[in-house]
């Protein structure tokens, strides 16, 4: 049963970030941006959401056209989850937590075991990084 929630904060919303375990998104040059605060979260099905705090970070208000758009498409949580995570520390039940995403293969590493070393396209999709580089490296010490 839903209830009546105050007015959602700017700090209520990166505290549900934190307290969930979002990332903060930095650019290519290592900051965190002047007019917002990124974060991202990587659900267990692959799929990865985005959110931006406005700065500052401070008791504004946001409108409630505004917070239902947040809390649906950036979200993905009803109010009452929010209010749970961020009063109580109880984060969405989003079917086994926050997920690292693997580390990609470097495309020359991918191009190499293909056309140098011969591997079949299955085979190195189903390598991890550490395993491609390890391949790579056999293959130009004449190991392979």
């Amino acid at each position: 049963m839903s209830q009546k929630w105050p007015p959602a904060k700017r700090i209520d919303h990166q505290k549900f970030c934190e307290t969930e375990g979002w990332e903060r998104v930095r650019d290519a040059r290592g900051r965190t941006g002047t007019h917002h605060v990124t974060f991202e979260l990587n659900l267990p099905d692959g799929w990865t959401l985005r959110t931006r705090v406005s700065h500052p970070v401070d008791r504004t208000d946001y409108g409630k056209s505004m917070w239902s758009h947040i809390l649906r498409d950036q979200l993905a949580v009803d109010e009452d989850t929010f209010w749970a995570c961020v009063n109580n520390g109880r984060p969405p039940d989003r079917g086994g937590g926050p997920v690292k995403p693997a580390e990609s293969i470097p495309a020359g590493v991918v191009a190499i075991l293909l056309r140098e070393v011969g591997l079949p396209e299955a085979e190195v999709a189903a390598m991890t990084r550490d395993q491609a580089i390890a391949r790579v490296n056999e293959y130009w010490t004449g190991g392979a």
